[in-house]
């Protein structure tokens, strides 16, 4: 047969061209259908074609052989596609999926056809035609049914209701009887097996309570088994169910797509699924290995065994099902997408990705070559040579070896990332580089009691949770939780022995932990993360104010995985791409309500927050890059917020708002710290007659997506003082009436304290145009002539005036208000800028405090030393302050500590307002 090409490591013969000739199957199936091969189209089958070809077909068959014989050219097609013309793995997948969608619909044609002759029709309360979802299921659900698949179908109804009967009144059944029949007779026309053989097995057991439960079930019958029985292991199977026929019912599956999602994805990051499918998938070795005891040929099951398919897929949707519910771009049916997008979201290396995805290209490829051989539902390779070579052949490989060898190598990396991802084995323990969130070292199944573990545990910790077993939330707690919980307590009193965490952080975390403790998913995921687990006790245990943050937003914890985390910094075009895709993914589920949207922005912005303060906490970024990151990403933030609030905004009249948003002080200045508030103004230019009128709503609109409080907590606090005319201003005005009033134009303008603002003031977000007419604008009131004896005056007295507010015990220094503090910096840049940016450039520029006053010092403005000085004292205090407030302290400290940053800065405030202008 292979003329020479059947020796094991034999090399692919040039006279060979028509390898599919090997296949028996295909030599069965040109044998019976040498007369009907012409009638498939050239090229891939898709639906277009398989519709010309079983037209033809049933002019002189009947339909179930139609069906029959439709499915045998395909498969005689799709061997020579594949092993000939090296077809994708996609155009292979594809065809056979839309073979089973084309033939389930004509199936459930026939049978409605068959059942309205007999009852009428089916219908619901409302006197409509109550709707068949046939749902596929696996495979079938994610457009990847291989060659020899079965399909997995779950068929769900609509309503309850009856048929209409015949005119004589006879023949009403029930909807669910109707639909019974249905399947029966779909099962007739395509599970059946005749001279033609069958079209596809088919395989109910997947449905509710399986082979137990009844064939077909209404909607909400469906809803109440995913409440009240619902498992772990079927929110995997519906992670790719797709209502796949009839064609006629797809458009109206959004009643059942909202009764399965919520069921799949949950609204917290859910690492209790990691037992169940570590005890699911423990079955399915033992099954393989029992299959094989005794047969050793078995052992290579491409799909079962270790490193298969399986595991691949198994990997893929666990991730999914875990963070699904806050990743909406990972809730996709297929593989290979889903690999791609867990590397998007960053919750996998992206040569992991990548590997996974060669490996389960490769396996696919090798499962179909298996199955083209006898048309067997089969997955273990072959033990012939001749066999083994056809399929490194058609494959590429010349040498049966180096197939054999390549096919290890996918396999063993699978298994690798596979053990390591469910924390199985030696090969468990989480590597240093490349470690993809979820990957976790093996869980202990030992019974663990309190009562024996608290006389073990370090003193402080025994006495922080000595009152556990009287709280009624761990009273709450399944037996599951509390072991779980107890755990934890071993390895982390286990931590303080070792030194590796501080007792002090070890009583913060029993702090965080409490309110927890019936937030299981938080339970789970710290016994399943031992990293998350020891870096959270890390944070807690260097300050105070991340214990706070964490426990308002717990979810958050999840960031702590891979050093990744670590060395990064926020990346806003990264931050806004990510978020447009979730919006994209909520979109095309139809889940994109305003509710959604805003729990979305929150999760995103406190967890980018939290990455941030671990940065910041480990000593991974300065002070003033915490600024900038956090500046950059309330930036983002506005921008995303202020762009989904106008496409949701009914009074929307055209596509982009003229508007603008103006950042003012720390915002403006790029100086944002953790909970600061955002200081802005709101202008617009429209020539709408309304246009004052829908500003103004919209503004509101926005205001309240950023400040109000949902589950997810909130964004920002809004504060709009520095608007014209302050909280008796219009919220938004146009862009000449703000001009106006800075500029002094009017009698209604801006006080000096305004023009203080101005200078950190800047364009944040809005229509292009705008800013350039902002930055004039700010040039002209900068720039505007003063009396520079009254302006320093002003600032004197109000410096004054907001000192006398701040009281300060006289052996104390408090960084921000005494004499010599960071106001004294900020008002004396103020001036500076405000009495000669006109003759020196550099000033007009909003670069922060530091650095204008090292071009103040460049200019002549202040005495040589004095401002590069001063700035460096500012730059102190404001890592001291930063520091106090991170470990809640007071930021008044003993003076002497500080005495030779207030004398530096004390220096500039006389070198700037105890000298003549």
């Amino acid at each position: 047969m292979f003329h020479g090409a059947s020796n094991v490591t034999g090399i692919i013969p040039s006279s060979l061209s028509d390898l599919s000739t090997y296949s028996r199957f295909v030599q069965r199936l040109r044998r019976r259908y040498a007369n009907e091969l012409h009638l498939l189209p050239a090229g891939a089958p898709v639906l277009a074609t398989l519709r010309i070809c079983f037209e033809a077909l049933r002019q002189t068959h009947s339909c179930g052989d139609a069906l029959r014989m439709l499915r045998q050219l395909v498969m005689e097609r799709l061997v020579v596609l594949d092993c000939e013309q090296h077809a994708s793995l996609e155009v292979v997948t594809r065809a056979v999926t839309e073979l089973g969608e084309f033939t389930l619909d004509v199936a459930f044609s026939e049978a409605q056809t068959q059942l309205d002759t007999s009852y009428g029709v089916p219908t619901t309360p409302r006197g409509e035609r109550a709707v068949l979802w046939i749902i596929g299921m696996g495979k079938f659900g994610a457009r990847e049914l291989n060659v020899s698949s079965d399909i997995d179908l779950i068929y769900v109804y609509d309503e309850d209701g009856e048929t209409t009967g015949l005119a004589d009144g006879r023949g009403r059944i029930s909807n669910h009887d109707y639909f019974a029949k249905a399947v029966k007779l779909i099962y007739a026309l395509i599970g059946g097996t005749t001279e033609h053989g069958f079209v596809f097995r088919m395989d109910l057991a997947l449905r509710p309570n399986g082979n137990s439960g009844p064939s077909v079930v209404s909607r909400q019958a469906l809803e109440e088994y995913f409440l009240m029985q619902g498992r772990e292991w079927e929110r995997f199977a519906w992670l790719k169910s797709r209502v796949v026929a009839p064609l006629s019912a797809k458009a109206q599956a959004f009643e059942l797509r909202d009764t399965v999602l919520p069921f799949v994805f949950r609204r917290y990051l859910d690492y209790s699924v990691f037992e169940s499918l570590r005890g699911l998938h423990q079955q399915i070795r033992k099954h393989s290995l029992t299959r094989s005891a005794g047969r050793p040929e078995r052992a290579n099951d491409v799909k079962l065994s270790r490193g298969g398919i399986r595991e691949i897929e198994f990997t893929v949707q666990l991730l999914q099902v875990v963070r699904g519910g806050h990743f909406p771009e990972l809730r996709t049916r297929p593989t290979l997408q889903a690999l791609q997008r867990l590397s998007q979201a960053n919750l996998m290396p992206s040569a992991t990705a990548e590997a996974l995805a060669k490996a389960y290209v490769f396996l696919r490829q090798v499962e179909h070559r298996i199955q083209y051989l006898d048309d067997q539902q089969t997955h273990v390779l072959p033990t012939q040579d001749e066999d083994l070579n056809w399929i490194s052949l058609t494959l590429g490989y010349g040498d049966v070896c180096d197939f054999l060898a390549q096919l290890d190598s996918h396999r063993e990396l699978v298994a690798q990332e596979f053990d390591r991802l469910l924390g199985l084995g030696d090969k468990a323990e989480p590597s240093n580089n490349g470690e993809c969130k979820g990957c976790t070292p093996n869980a202990k199944t030992e019974h663990v009691d309190l009562d024996a573990l608290l006389p073990d545990l370090n003193p402080r910790l025994r006495e922080r949770v000595a009152h556990w077993p009287e709280q009624p939330r761990m009273r709450a707690l399944r037996d599951e939780g509390i072991q779980r919980l107890l755990k934890l307590l071993q390895r982390t009193n286990a931590w303080i022995e070792d030194g590796r965490v501080s007792e002090e952080a070890a009583v913060r975390w029993s702090d965080w932990m409490e309110p927890l403790l019936r937030r299981e998913s938080y339970l789970a995921l710290l016994i399943e993360r031992p990293r998350v687990h020891e870096q959270l006790m890390h944070l807690l245990g260097m300050a105070r104010w991340p214990a706070k943050y964490l426990q308002q937003h717990p979810g958050v914890i999840d960031e702590l995985a891979g050093e990744a985390l670590l060395a990064e910094r926020f990346v806003p075009l990264e931050f806004e791409q990510e978020l447009e895709r979730r919006l994209a993914s909520l979109q095309s589920t139809g889940q994109a309500d305003e509710e959604t949207l805003l729990n979305l922005l929150r999760r995103a912005h406190h967890a980018e927050v939290f990455r941030t303060l671990a940065r910041d906490v480990e000593g991974r970024i300065t002070v003033e890059q915490v600024a900038d990151d956090l500046s950059a990403l309330a930036d983002s933030v506005l921008k995303i917020t202020s762009r989904w609030v106008w496409q949701n905004f009914r009074q929307r009249h055209r596509d982009e708002p003229q508007f603008a948003v103006l950042a003012y002080g720390k915002l403006g200045g790029k100086e944002l710290g953790y909970g600061s508030d955002l200081d802005i103004v709101f202008v617009y230019e429209d020539a709408n007659e309304r246009a004052g009128e829908i500003y103004a709503a919209y503004v509101r609109k926005l205001i309240n997506w950023l400040t109000v409080k949902t589950g997810d907590g909130d964004l920002y606090e809004i504060d709009t003082a520095l608007r014209p005319n302050g909280n008796s201003g219009l919220l938004v005005s146009t862009f000449d009436a703000y001009a106006d009033y800075q500029c002094q134009r009017g009698e209604n303008t801006a006080w000096t304290w305004e023009h203080q603002a101005m200078t950190r003031a800047r364009f944040c977000l809005g229509a292009p145009e705008l800013k350039a007419r902002f930055d004039g604008v700010r040039t002209n009131v900068i720039h505007a002539k003063r009396n520079l004896v009254s302006l320093r005056q002003e600032i004197v007295a109000m410096r004054e005036k907001l000192r006398a507010a701040h009281t300060v015990k006289p052996d104390l220094f408090d960084v921000k208000h005494s004499r010599g503090g960071m106001v004294d910096v900020e008002f004396a840049v103020q001036y500076l800028v405000l009495a000669h940016a006109q003759q020196h450039p550099a000033l007009l520029e909003n670069v922060g405090n530091i650095a204008l006053l090292l071009s103040a010092e460049k200019s002549g403005l202040v005495p040589v030393g004095v401002g590069q000085a001063a700035g460096s004292a500012y730059r102190e205090l404001r890592r001291v302050q930063h520091r106090a407030r991170l470990d809640e302290q007071p930021t008044q400290v003993p003076m002497a500590e500080l005495a030779q940053a207030s004398t530096a800065i004390q220096a500039l405030w006389h070198a700037v307002f105890d000298t003549s202008p």
